[in-house]
């Protein structure tokens, strides 16, 4: 690569990390005390991911994803699934229209899926063949009604909430469908002068209005870059062994995976060590990922990515316990 060339990579580097600075500072904004977390579902967005949001109620998981549709200038929908929510209701259904002169006219009437940013609100209330209709969509970037293939215009992002308090009545997403989230995030509950400062700003006359802080296209060119950032073989080694680290019977895991764990993660956990990391590495404003990078993301990646035993519910195993046995063993 000449002097030029690298100059004019940058360049981009900075316009991209001040661009991605400047979202988080708008959406930090709005939602107060959470920016770890804002950054983390920067980092979703930047490597073209889904993410699960748990926590319990209250907790403005809503307004993080209304706010960042707003600051993008994306379009948003909220789905809220119950039981009773149809595949129809999500993905839109074809009805026979009426003219006014006699004829007939079959038109497709778009669901809440066609938008860029989704939020699928208590996603595991819903039946499982509702959550398959969403996470088909969020894997194929296409839905088929009545017959016909109906592309999802990019940037489509998105972001699911479930409740861990209320399991009753629900249907837990199946192991083969959480692979398909690129991070599980656990939604921390505030702090004392977090709890403060949002009594006091969002109880009073004045509301903080969002600026948009970059287009989609932008967005678009920002997915583009992070495909771009390089990734060494010993980075890539190094993301390979963590996954295979997680199965019992492959790889060097460590004692606690060998006992605890039914299942490690799949190929789509180093996909999105990898993905991720370059996301990661962007916001830090470097061409190359490093490993920190790599560390950094692995516990959204894999906490939700391995079966854990019998064993691991009766010695009360969490899947963050296995994951940083994995770190630390690699």
């Amino acid at each position: 690569m000449s002097a030029e060339a690298q100059q004019v990579e940058e360049v981009v580097l900075q316009r991209a990390v001040k661009q991605l600075g400047d979202l988080a500072s708008m959406i930090e904004r709005v939602y107060l005390g959470q920016g770890e977390l804002v950054r983390k579902v920067i980092v979703g967005l930047l490597a073209q991911g889904n993410i699960l949001l748990e926590g319990p109620p209250g907790l403005g998981k809503t307004l993080l994803v209304s706010v960042l549709a707003q600051a993008l200038e994306l379009d948003f929908s909220r789905i809220q699934f119950t039981p009773d929510l149809m595949p129809a209701d999500i993905t839109g259904t074809t009805a026979l229209l009426r003219g006014e002169d006699g004829s007939s006219e079959l038109r497709f009437h778009p669901g809440p899926i066609f938008a860029h940013v989704v939020l699928a609100d208590e996603i595991n209330r819903a039946t499982p063949k509702t959550q398959s209709a969403l996470l088909e969509a969020m894997q194929e970037k296409h839905v088929t009604v009545s017959g016909e293939r109906r592309a999802l215009e990019a940037p489509f992002f998105v972001l699911a909430t479930q409740n861990p308090v209320e399991m009753e009545g629900t249907y837990p997403l199946p192991e083969a469908q959480l692979d398909r989230f690129l991070f599980k995030l656990n939604v921390p509950f505030p702090s004392l002068d977090v709890l403060k400062q949002i009594g006091l700003e969002t109880t009073g006359v004045e509301r903080k209005v969002v600026e948009p802080i970059m287009s989609r296209s932008e967005l678009l060119e920002l997915q583009g870059i992070v495909r771009r950032i390089v990734v060494a073989p010993k980075v890539a080694e190094i993301a390979a062994r963590i996954v295979l680290a997680t199965h019992g019977d492959k790889g060097e895991s460590p004692d606690m995976v060998r006992r605890f764990v039914q299942w490690g993660a799949s190929p789509r956990a180093m996909q999105a060590l990898l993905l991720a990391g370059r996301a990661e590495a962007l916001l830090a404003g470097r061409a190359w990922v490093s490993e920190d990078d790599i560390r950094k993301v692995a516990p959204d990646i894999l906490r939700h990515r391995m079966i854990l035993n019998f064993d691991a519910k009766l010695d009360e195993v969490t899947p963050e316990q296995l994951v940083q046995a994995v770190l630390a063993e690699v």
